[in-house]
C-alpha cells in the first residue's frame, strides 16, 4: 500500500458523528465507543450520474489490469528491455550481488510489510482514535468502503507465510526458508512459525469491520502480534541468513521463492484483475444492481494476489510506480469527484514518462486510481452499491 498525503479532516463533512469545525463537538464522542455510524459522502448512483460513474470505473479498471500486465510481464518476461526480472534476482544480478543478499530481501520484504500492518495500517487509526480524532481515524482505515480491511491485513501476512514457506498452500516446499531454518535451527524454525500465525490469527480476530471497532482490544492485540513478529524477523531471522551466507542453499531458496511464490501471485493479479475489468465493463454496458455486485466481487478476488504479494514490493512494483498506481492510500473523494465532473477522466487518471516519486503531478494522478478509487466507485457501507433509477419530474 502507497501512502499519499492528503488531509483527511477535509472529508469530515461526510460523517454523521463528529463534525471538525466544532472541537466541543467532537469531544462529546466518548472514547472507546466502537459503533459508527458513517456517511460516504451521501453520494448514490442513478440515472442522471450512472453514465460518468462507470466510464471512470472503466478507466481506472483499465489501467489496474494493464499494471497488473505490466508487473506480470516484468518478472515473467522481460524487463526494461532485458531479461525478466525473475532471472536478475534468481542470478543475484542488478542490485543483488549473492544468494544471501536476495534471500536478505525475502526477509526484508517480511519486516516492511508485517511492520506497514501493525504500526501503519492497523495502528495510525487506533493512534488516531486514541487522541479522539474520531473522524480521521475512520477515514485512515484502509478499504473501510467495502468493509474488507480485516482480509486485507490478513492477506499481507499471508505474504509472509507463503515467502517463508516458499508456497502459497500453507505447505513447506523442500528449498525454502522455512525448510533451511528448520534444519538448522528448529526453535528459530518455531518461533517464526508461532509469530507468523499468531500475527495473522489476531488480525483474524480483530471485531469486524474494524472501521466500526477501532477502539476495541482486539485491535491492540492484533498491534502487538505484528510487532512480535516484526521483532522476530527483524532481529532473529536477519541474524540467520547472515550467519550462513555462504550456505549452497540460499540461491535454492531463492528459485524456490521466486517460481512458487512470486510468479504464480503476479499471474492470479492479472487474471483476476483482467475479470474485473470485464466485470466493470459489463456493468457500463448494463448498469444495474446485480452488476455492480458482480464487479463488487471481483474486486473482491483480484484484492486477494495483491495483497499477498505485498512482501516482495521491491523491483518492478516499486520502480516502475506501480505500487501507489494500484494502491494509494488514504483516498482522496474530493479530488474523485472533480474528475467525474470535470468530463476528462482518461487525461486526468493518466501518466507518462519515467516514474519519480518525488513528482506531486503524477502522486496527484494516482490518487485517483487504483484499487481503492474502483472501491469507492464499487461498493458503499460494505456492501455492492445499488442503482436508482430517477423518474425525471414533469
Amino acid at each position: 500500500m502507497k501512502k499519499n498525503l492528503f488531509v483527511v479532516g477535509l472529508l469530515a463533512m461526510s460523517l454523521g458523528f463528529v463534525s471538525c469545525d466544532n472541537e466541543n463537538e467532537e469531544k462529546q464522542v466518548p472514547e472507546g465507543t466502537e459503533e459508527v455510524t458513517i456517511d460516504e459522502h451521501n453520494i448514490e448512483v442513478n440515472s442522471q450520474n450512472v453514465s460518468t460513474w462507470t466510464q471512470y470505473a472503466v478507466a481506472v479498471a483499465n489501467l489496474l489490469a494493464k499494471d497488473a500486465s505490466d508487473l506480470n510481464e516484468a518478472w515473467s518476461e522481460s524487463y526494461k528491455g532485458g531479461e525478466s526480472y525473475a532471472e536478475t534476482f534468481k542470478s543475484f544480478g542488478g542490485e543483488f550481488k549473492s544468494a544471501s543478499a536476495c534471500v536478505q530481501q525475502i526477509v526484508d520484504g517480511c519486516i516492511d510489510i508485517a511492520s506497514e500492518v501493525g504500526t501503519s495500517k492497523i495502528g495510525e487509526p487506533r493512534d488516531l482514535w486514541n487522541a479522539g480524532r474520531y473522524t480521521e481515524a475512520v477515514y485512515a482505515v484502509e478499504s473501510w468502503y467495502s468493509w474488507h480491511s480485516i482480509d486485507d491485513y490478513s492477506n499481507n501476512i499471508q505474504s509472509i507465510r507463503n515467502a517463508f514457506n516458499g508456497t502459497r498452500n500453507n505447505t513447506e516446499a523442500q528449498h525454502s526458508l522455512a525448510a533451511f531454518t528448520k534444519a538448522q535451527n528448529p526453535t528459530l524454525y518455531g518461533d517464526v512459525k508461532g509469530r507468523i500465525d499468531a500475527a495473522y490469527n489476531a488480525i483474524k480476530s480483530m471485531a469486524a469491520p474494524f472501521r466500526s471497532h477501532i477502539g476495541n482490544a482486539s485491535v491492540l492485540a492484533a498491534q502487538e502480534a505484528c510487532a512480535s513478529l516484526v521483532e522476530v524477523l527483524e532481529r532473529d531471522l536477519t541474524a540467520f541468513v547472515s550467519s550462513n551466507a555462504s550456505n549452497d542453499e540460499m540461491g535454492n531458496i531463492v528459485e524456490t521463492y521466486v517460481n512458487q511464490v512470486v510468479l504464480p501471485t503476479y499471474s492470479d493479479l492479472e487474471t483476476k484483475t483482467d475479470e474485473l475489468r470485464a466485470a466493470v465493463v459489463a456493468l457500463r454496458n448494463q448498469p444495474n444492481s446485480s452488476n455492480f455486485k458482480a464487479a463488487a466481487n471481483l474486486w473482491i478476488e483480484a484484492r486477494e494476489p495483491w495483497e499477498t504479494s505485498e512482501a516482495f514490493l521491491f523491483g518492478p512494483v516499486a520502480d516502475l510506480g506501480l505500487d501507489p498506481n494500484m494502491d494509494s492510500w488514504p483516498l482522496d473523494v474530493d479530488a474523485i469527484e472533480g474528475v467525474m465532473k470535470s468530463g476528462k477522466i482518461e487525461d486526468l487518471i493518466k501518466w507518462e514518462g519515467e516514474y519519480d516519486e518525488e513528482n506531486k503531478d503524477i502522486e496527484a494522478v494516482q490518487n485517483v486510481r487504483g484499487f481503492h478509487t474502483l472501491e469507492f466507485l464499487l461498493f458503499k457501507n460494505g456492501k455492492a452499491r445499488v442503482y436508482e433509477a430517477i423518474t425525471p419530474a414533469n
